[in-house]
């Protein structure tokens, strides 16, 4: 029951930023078609001299993210540091992107202008999605500081266990196959001479 309290806390938050995720690529998209067609009149956009750049990093987070939501729904299914690894490394990549996304929101906001309700609305997604997902990644990461809140990193359970099995008959002598184990059901069979 212990090792479930991380994991029945970091679900509802990687579905919610999944969510999130989905809409700011949706806004963002639609966004960033009406600047290129040159349309940043339209009643429902506007925007200034940072609205390129912060459209790019949205497009950009939101994908990184939604992959690392998959990532994070595959290590919440198995549960284990190895599972752990990936979804950890692509949840920080993706709260980067999403930090640089919440940089350049800001400088949006701060330098003013008429922005239309859409682009306040991605605006306003991307700050929340700075926030949560460091808390998603903290929580991915909290098995370093507690194990009952994740999978313990550095304990030996699911390390790399190297191990050597010799499948030969009554006679030693007699070339065969061996079979080398190894972690995470990998198995290899080598001919050895001796």
């Amino acid at each position: 029951m212990a090792r479930a309290v991380g994991r029945s806390l970091a679900g509802p938050l990687l579905f919610l930023n999944l969510l999130m995720y989905l809409i700011v690529l949706g806004f963002a998209s639609w966004c960033l078609n009406r600047f290129i067609n040159g349309q940043t009149n339209h009643p429902s956009f506007g925007g200034n001299g940072a609205t390129m750049f912060f459209l790019i990093f949205a497009i950009l987070a939101s994908v990184l993210g939604i992959i690392s939501k998959l990532l994070g729904a595959n290590h919440l299914r198995a549960w284990r540091n190895d599972s752990l690894a990936a979804a950890g490394s692509s949840a920080l990549i993706a709260w980067a992107v999403t930090a640089l996304a919440f940089g350049l929101a800001c400088k949006e906001i701060n330098i003013g202008g008429w922005r239309g309700w859409r682009l306040r609305v991605l605006e306003g997604f991307i700050i929340v999605l700075g926030i949560t997902e460091l808390l998603y990644v903290l929580m991915l990461h909290s098995g370093l500081f507690n194990s009952t809140y994740g999978p313990a990193i550095g304990t030996t359970s699911m390390a790399l266990v190297h191990r050597m099995v010799v499948s030969r008959g009554p006679e030693s002598r007699r070339r065969g196959p061996v079979t080398l184990e190894l972690g995470f059901n990998l198995v290899f069979e080598v001919d050895i001479v001796f």
